[in-house]
């Protein structure tokens, strides 16, 4: 619809977003309207008490926002519906001037369309495959990035304030980590309580004494905000180990800013790439190497909760994506294990918690970290961001502590002020307060470990006398692990829900970089969490937005996101995140990366991707075959079934003259499709085949990756509702999910055929695929000749039907049942891409090309390989004086045995260095 066909006398977009607008929180600064709601308001013509609405307030509001969706796409106009809202909107507050831009800047067709925006949102994100990953007690799992549709706009003004707090914050940080860990001076004086920093789990004593690159403890420091009633931001929480968050920003940014590129320009909304750089160039100033310095992202891996986002944020730092089996130390030296040997890696940026980086030094059962890296640091060969020992820096109970430690380190007073909060480690603030936790949050000083036990934050005011009393009596049994926090009210950011705009607290994540050069870059945006639910709704269960500190606003409970826009007056930034070029003589030497554990599930990939086809292709054989087979076809296809352990050794075989037979092997069969349990189902397959997809999300495109994942999702849920139905299950249902499980994954075939680059990565995965083929492939025909099938009309089929080559058979010999044509296509025919000669000559090419840097043994491999495409075709259709094909027997037995012995050759030679990290003892 265009804004012209409207009438001249309607409200603008602004003025139905003040109508259509829900009542904020009384107490709570509402970022619309710029304005605090107090407890007894004029809102409109009504007085609304803290609570409750009136009926007259909430009819103003339901009838604006019926009026607003009473505007028809196609130019008509309801006059009642129009006045209405000119009626309401003028009963209402109007909006703050910085959203009356945004919405004016879209008009009337961008306020009508943005439920169909708040949809294209949901599907972009899934699209992306873009995921938070939830853990818990009661269980968890994988879920949808929750991104909200309208962004926290932030004026230039109050930006800058906020800039010169968080960089104040970042210096203020990085100062006290390097004294907690050298001199002490903030201990020996009393301005840091030496009781509450010595006795954190996450003070690292292996740490103390040590000196980093050019003095740089933190490269990196996330500030969480929270904007009070009174209009000033207040600083909830600090993130110093591994701030998290980096790569949901630029996903949300990369979503909303295309849901709104008028307003995104009009409003001069700022990039964010020119503190991406900063962080980077800062990296490459601090690193030995310099410019040519190779920064590597350790990941916990597929497991963690952000995984997506490490994946993101590598993919747009152009970093190398690597879990702790990557890498190994030598010579107190960081080196990454790829496929070509060990490389050095100069700066690593981690999202590895403190204690897991170095099982030689921190906790030993680690599996995430490498073993020598506090020494690597040590010795001043690694850049890390962060440098270990800051987990001891975002306790709460240090806010109260903050100011002073400003005075001393910096001489300043703290531009953002923290929430009041009170550690009850000290005997007189725990006595003064002990009578007042109604008053105040009660959050964990330590997060639980080994010797701390954690809690979730407990909102006082909503204790009961009975939980008072046994509250107090658990702080006095160990006050130090308790510390007391001020009640937040955060402001609130307009949601949009089913055509209104809902108020939700929110909590702004600041983030700031080192430059390299001793000073700090503040990215300009931030990562906005929201609360799933009005201010109103909180409980001790779920406090959502009325807490004191960022676990109140947290994705692992439930809350949302949102872009952050950050305007400007000036000039907006079109810094580029793109490298200096490279010279020709770097390129020469230039070659991509392959970690030796991609490198194995690239491998792996290949061959789950082809043992997935392989098995859903026999069960969808067997399935037809079931009611016309012949005996020695169905003894065939049972034969099959139990090599590839689609059935249990127990299931009578169909080609038993009975009825109930072929009854139990049909059940058997479509039931052990979706067994996850069977280390050869169609669902195990499949699983594994996701598994190996999800360790290598930074190389698949998100097409590839999303195909994988809509196969298993698809598949479970398909068969599931077949075997869901009462009585025997529709043998053309399971057929038909078998057959568009086979269509998916001729397009996941086709991704890793036409839509990946050549590199030596992809040529294991194509390894990986032969060998699962000639060795699947030989088998079935070797058993197909000695079960005398070429003789039978419909086991001559099964043969081609197995090979996938029935109708370029048909094209090429029509109707012939002959044993040399049969055995030149599938045997042969170095052409198809199915034939044992054509696999066995691509095996061979794509080993000599992967091991260019070790010739001698990939040469002795590709050797050791068949060379069907030679073998004679008299030879192989001759039969001997017993009437059987034993040359062809022997030829095919040859293929099947070298696939094997190839399989463990490529572990053992590419593979073997991906076993546990060399461990080294430093003296």
């Amino acid at each position: 619809m265009q804004s012209s066909l409207l009438s001249d006398d309607l409200p603008d977009a602004a003025e139905l977003a003040a109508a259509a607008a829900g009542r904020g929180t009384p107490g709570h600064h509402d970022e619309l309207r710029g304005a605090v709601l107090p407890s007894g308001v004029h809102f409109g013509m009504s007085v609304v008490s803290p609570g409750e609405a009136t009926e007259s307030e909430e009819a103003a509001v339901a009838d604006a926002a019926e009026a607003a969706a009473d505007i028809d796409i196609d130019g008509d106009t309801d006059t009642a519906a129009t006045a209405s809202a000119e009626s309401h909107h003028k009963a209402h507050p109007p909006l703050a001037p910085l959203w009356q831009r945004f919405f004016q800047s879209s008009g009337l067709d961008g306020w009508l369309d943005l439920t169909a925006r708040h949809a294209r949102v949901k599907r972009r994100v899934r699209d992306d495959g873009a995921t938070f990953n939830v853990h818990s007690e009661e269980g968890g799992g994988e879920r949808t990035w929750p991104l909200e549709l309208l962004p926290l706009l932030i004026a230039p003004r109050e930006w800058a304030h906020i800039e010169r707090g968080v960089r104040q914050h970042a210096r203020l940080l990085n100062a006290a980590m390097a004294d907690i860990y050298g001199a002490q001076d903030l201990l020996h004086e009393g301005i840091l309580p030496a009781s509450l920093v010595l006795g954190h789990p996450q003070y690292l004593r292996p740490m103390h004494g040590v000196k980093p690159v050019d003095d740089a403890w933190l490269h990196l420091v996330a500030v969480d905000l929270a904007r009070g009633p009174d209009g000033h931001w207040w600083v909830v929480d600090r993130r110093t180990q591994a701030p998290s968050g980096l790569g949901y920003l630029l996903e949300n940014r990369l979503i909303i800013a295309q849901q709104f590129p008028e307003a995104f320009r009009d409003l001069r909304v700022q990039r964010v790439a020119s503190a991406f750089r900063a962080l980077m160039d800062g990296l490459m100033r601090s690193s030995p190497a310099g410019e040519r310095s190779r920064v590597a992202l350790l990941t916990p891996g597929p497991r963690s909760e952000t995984y997506f986002e490490h994946v993101f944020l590598a993919r747009y730092l152009g970093l190398s994506l690597v879990e702790g089996s990557d890498l190994t130390v030598r010579d107190q030296r960081l080196y990454l294990k790829t496929l070509h040997g060990l490389e050095r890696v100069h700066v690593l940026l981690r999202r590895v918690d403190d204690e897991w980086l170095d099982p030689l030094e921190l906790r030993a059962e680690s599996a995430l970290g490498v073993p020598g890296l506090l020494q690597a640091l040590r010795a001043g060969e690694l850049v890390m961001a962060n440098v270990p020992g800051a987990g001891v820096l975002e306790s709460p109970g240090l806010a109260a502590f903050w100011p002073g430690a400003a005075r001393r380190l910096l001489g300043e007073e703290l531009i953002l002020p923290a929430t009041t909060s009170w550690w009850c480690g000290e005997a007189s603030v725990w006595a003064a307060n002990r009578d007042e936790l109604a008053d105040y949050v009660i959050m964990p000083t330590f997060p639980g470990g080994p010797v701390t036990q954690g809690f979730e934050p407990v909102l006082g005011s909503d204790l009961d006398r009975a939980s008072v009393r046994a509250w107090r009596a658990r702080i006095d049994a160990d006050p130090a692990a308790h510390t007391l926090m001020a009640r937040v009210h955060p402001s609130e950011q307009p949601v949009w829900r089913d055509g209104r705009l809902e108020p939700r607290p929110l909590v702004l994540r600041v983030y700031a970089m080192t430059d390299g050069n001793g000073g700090w870059c503040v990215l300009p945006g931030g990562l906005t969490r929201v609360a799933a639910r009005p201010s109103t709704q909180t409980s001790s269960a779920n406090p959502g937005a009325s807490g004191g500190a960022d676990a109140y606003l947290s994705m692992q409970r439930g809350s949302a996101s949102t872009d952050t826009w950050v305007l400007t007056d000036g000039k907006v930034d079109d810094t580029s995140l793109l490298p200096k070029p490279l010279a020709p003589a770097d390129l020469a030497r230039w070659h991509r990366v392959i970690t030796s554990r991609s490198a194995e599930n690239l491998f792996w990939l290949g061959r789950y991707t082809e043992r997935a086809e392989n098995t859903v292709r026999l069960a969808r054989l067997a399935l037809e075959g079931l009611a016309t087979a012949s005996p020695p076809v169905l003894q065939m296809l049972h034969t099959l079934l139990l090599r590839h352990g689609l059935i249990d050794a127990g299931v009578p075989s169909p080609a038993l003259a009975s009825a109930q037979a072929g009854r139990l092997f049909e059940r058997s069969l479509v039931r052990a499709l979706a067994d996850r349990s069977s280390g050869s189902s169609v669902a195990f397959n499949l699983q594994s085949l996701r598994q190996c997809a999800e360790a290598l999300r930074d190389r698949l495109s998100t097409e590839h990756w999303s195909l994988i994942l809509d196969l298993e999702r698809q598949f479970g849920r398909e068969l599931a509702e077949v075997l869901a139905q009462q009585g025997h299950e529709p043998l053309s249902d399971v057929l038909g999910v078998l057959s568009r499980a086979m269509t998916r994954l001729s397009a996941i075939t086709g991704a890793q055929t036409d839509r990946m680059t050549r590199d030596d990565g992809w040529r294991l995965l194509s390894v990986g695929r032969q060998i699962e083929r000639l060795d699947v492939l030989a088998h079935a025909l070797r058993l197909g000749f000695e079960s005398g099938l070429p003789a039978l009309d419909d086991g001559f089929a099964l043969l081609l039907e197995i090979f996938e080559t029935t109708i370029t058979y048909r094209a090429n010999f029509q109707s012939r049942r002959e044993v040399p044509p049969l055995l030149h296509l599938l045997v042969l025919d170095t052409d198809n891409p199915r034939s044992l000669a054509w696999v066995s000559r691509t095996m061979r090419d794509r080993l000599r090309k992967l091991a260019r840097h070790d010739p001698i043994w990939a040469e002795a491999a590709s050797d050791a390989l068949p060379q069907p495409g030679s073998w004679s075709l008299e030879a192989l259709s001759s039969v001997d004086e017993d009437g059987a094909y034993s040359t062809l027997i022997d030829a095919l037995a040859s293929c099947s045995d070298a696939a094997r012995t190839l399989s463990n050759e490529v572990s053992q030679h590419l593979f073997s260095h991906v076993r546990a990290a060399d461990r080294s003892v430093w003296q």
